[in-house]
């Protein structure tokens, strides 16, 4: 304590707002990965600027979920697998830790590749060795004294590279603000579904909204004054920062693709769409922001996968925790190990991250949603009436898609 010169005694200072950024930051990071760029990609170069409005309500959806999760942080003490547990007793804590394993698992391999293709791409090189070489990097990280204030640091640095890249390239490629306007109208193009199915699953991500509640936790032990109360700022301006990125890109792609009939089917295809129209400079700038949108999805998303299989298995959902660790590393070694062998996601890994997907989701988003709702675990923090409407229709979208999903890949 210090005193005035009144003698009044004086606390410790008020935490600054931006300082409470780090896990909606991160939430970000993890979700705009190497296949959020190339469905944006598609969706601008297909449809122009028609599906914009798709974001916003994705969005909100997933700041809804995002701000329950982070208030359920501030409500118990415990994880979210162990409040489940306490409630429903061990089966389903064990589903949903085992079932976001292999999810994370099957999908890593896809941020190997976007990192050893945008560096590869840059320096003309083989894009294994920087697969090899950015995972071990990344499994660095995890011998760090607190590896989450590394993983904030790691994340916060790769999402202001990503912004800066993005806007740069947003600002060459010109395009029409009117019909950027235009986009925020629903509608849905014709053959436009599949891809609205897709992106509206990526981007409203329950998986990643259900692990803020760990991320906040994490920041409280390595942050202790972070510990006062629940702050917006947590989660809201993180994921509206996601929204802003993927307007970015959907924008980018509608005025240089969609404009010049440029069809896209991977991220690279936009990169290489730029340098006849406006130099390698922009073709470098968006390879600076894959390389970003990749490596921070391949840190996070093992991040995501390792912990709460710990939780699940050890009831310790720590980063410091050394078999959680141990985790997080082996889904970035068979991350890497399945690019470098073969080349690209095999078709086998998607089948069975869809498959987990369809099952897993509900029962995330349900259990969120119930266990927000608990006035008994919540105190103050339970949710209100508008969020629970906001949170049923949120719910009702996610198994919607499950279910549309389902019927596509076992029936149809």
């Amino acid at each position: 304590m210090k005193n005035n010169e009144q003698g009044n005694s004086v606390g410790p200072a008020k935490p600054k707002w931006w300082t409470y950024l780090g896990p909606g930051i991160i939430t970000a990071a993890i979700v705009f990965g190497p296949s959020k760029i190339t469905i944006t990609s598609k969706m601008g170069a297909s449809y122009g600027y028609s599906l914009i409005w798709l974001t916003v309500v994705a969005i909100g959806f997933m700041i809804v979920f995002t701000e329950m999760a982070a208030r359920i942080a501030h409500a118990k003490k415990e994880s979210l697998l162990q409040i489940m547990r306490n409630k429903w007793g061990n089966t389903i804590p064990v589903i949903v830790g085992a079932g976001i394993f292999l999810v994370t698992t099957s999908f890593q391999a896809g941020n190997s590749i976007g990192v050893g293709i945008s560096i590869g791409e840059m320096t003309g090189t083989t894009p294994a060795i920087w697969i090899a070489l950015f995972t071990l990097a990344a499994i660095s990280m995890l011998f760090f004294r607190s590896f989450y204030k590394t993983l904030e640091k790691c994340m916060i640095s790769l999402v202001i590279l990503m912004l800066l890249s993005f806007i740069v390239t947003f600002i060459l490629s010109k395009p029409s603000f009117k019909d950027l306007a235009s986009g925020l109208v629903p509608q849905i193009p014709e053959g436009s579904a599949p891809l609205v199915i897709a992106f509206t699953a990526s981007c409203f991500s329950i998986v990643a909204a259900f692990y803020q509640t760990y991320l906040v936790q994490e920041r409280y032990k390595n942050r202790p004054a972070h510990s006062g109360g629940y702050n917006k700022a947590e989660s809201r301006p993180g994921i509206i920062l996601l929204g802003v990125l993927v307007i970015i890109v959907m924008g980018c792609a509608a005025a240089v693709l969609h404009t010049n009939n440029i069809p896209v089917n991977t991220a690279m295809d936009m990169a290489r769409a730029l340098e006849p129209l406006f130099g390698e400079f922009a073709t470098l700038l968006f390879l600076l922001g894959l390389f970003g949108a990749s490596f921070s999805s391949l840190v996070g998303n093992a991040a995501i996968g390792g912990s709460l299989m710990g939780d699940a298995l050890y009831n310790n959902s720590s980063f410091d925790f050394k078999k959680n660790r141990i985790l997080i590393a082996a889904v970035m070694i068979i991350g890497a190990s399945i690019a470098i062998i073969f080349g690209k996601l095999p078709l086998q890994a998607i089948v069975i991250a869809q498959s987990l997907t369809i099952f897993i989701v509900p029962i995330i988003g349900i259990s969120l949603f119930k266990i927000a709702n608990d006035k008994e675990i919540m105190g103050e923090l339970v949710n209100t009436n508008l969020q629970k409407l906001i949170g049923i229709l949120g719910l009702l979208l996610l198994i919607t898609l499950a279910a549309i999903n389902a019927y596509n890949l076992f029936i149809r």
